[in-house]
């Protein structure tokens, strides 16, 4: 219920940076966003570190529930921290738009890179 939250809070800019930046450029942008949030000590992100740095994305009126709610569906490995892979993901996921558009962005940003 708290993802829910999170996600009805979570103002989705994603669909209108892939429409600006492309697939590769929106990869790009989602990286600079994992190091504005990540714990530079670890390399990753954690619930401090989220908290801390929350504003930076417009997420400073979410409370400690619903980041420990984004937290635990990003973390697929189950460390309790985020890798830039599980931000990356967690971002598309938190963007239903994105999500119908994630295929043609991979396909655009691998014919880039093969």
């Amino acid at each position: 219920m708290a993802s829910q939250r999170a996600e009805s809070s979570f103002h989705d800019c994603l669909p209108t940076m892939a429409d600006k930046l492309g697939g590769e450029g929106l990869i790009g942008e989602l990286c600079n966003g994992f190091n504005l949030l990540m714990d530079s000590d670890k390399g990753v992100i954690t619930f401090e570190s989220l908290k801390k740095n929350s504003a930076l994305l417009g997420l400073q009126d979410l409370s400690d529930d619903d980041l420990r709610s984004m937290m635990r569906e990003g973390d697929f490995d189950g460390d309790g921290a985020l890798s830039q892979m599980e931000f990356c993901v967690l971002m598309f996921r938190l963007s239903p738009e994105l999500m119908e558009e994630s295929e043609f962005l991979l396909e655009e940003a691998l014919r880039k890179e093969f």
